[in-house]
């Protein structure tokens, strides 16, 4: 089965683009990045730090059953719009990856559907090459189809 999250890196550049369009109206999928039991439910993190606001900031991390840290990442909050973007940066803590630069645009496509857009800008063609070398489509298309599923069950029964 195909992934529906798609990645686009071209050849040369600092960047990838992912776009996934999901069967919620945008306030749904809006809320799934920006309240934190959600996050938590699709992401499986911990959400330590989610401050929804520009010059906010986010942290969040695993552990494992012996709650030695798996994973731990934070960022800033640059801009802040409802419903319609959020530019962040993103950091993987204990990693060789610098700090990346997030746009996040979500639009309605229909009042029942809706498509997230993201822009990630690494510091190098290199950094980002070396991020596509680790099964990262495949967890952001993982966790985008269990933010479908979660989302789904919290849409109104009238919708």
């Amino acid at each position: 089965m195909e992934p529906k999250t798609h990645l686009t890196a071209e050849e040369g550049k600092q960047e990838i683009f992912i776009t996934r369009s999901f069967d919620l109206p945008l306030d749904l999928l809006f809320k799934a990045y920006t309240e934190p039991e959600l996050v938590e439910q699709w992401m499986g993190n911990k959400v330590l730090k989610l401050e929804n606001t520009p010059h906010g900031g986010y942290q969040f991390e695993t552990r494992d059953a012996q709650e030695k840290v798996l994973f731990r990442a934070n960022g800033t909050i640059h801009s802040f719009v409802p419903n319609q973007n959020i530019t962040r940066t993103f950091e993987m803590e204990n990693t060789p990856f610098p700090v990346q630069l997030e746009f996040l645009d979500f639009e309605a496509i229909t009042d029942e559907k809706s498509k997230l857009t993201m822009q990630m800008v690494f510091k190098s063609v290199a950094d980002r090459d070396n991020m596509l070398k680790l099964p990262f489509a495949q967890g952001i298309n993982m966790a985008h189809n269990q933010l479908q599923t979660i989302m789904s069950k919290a849409k109104p029964a009238n919708l």
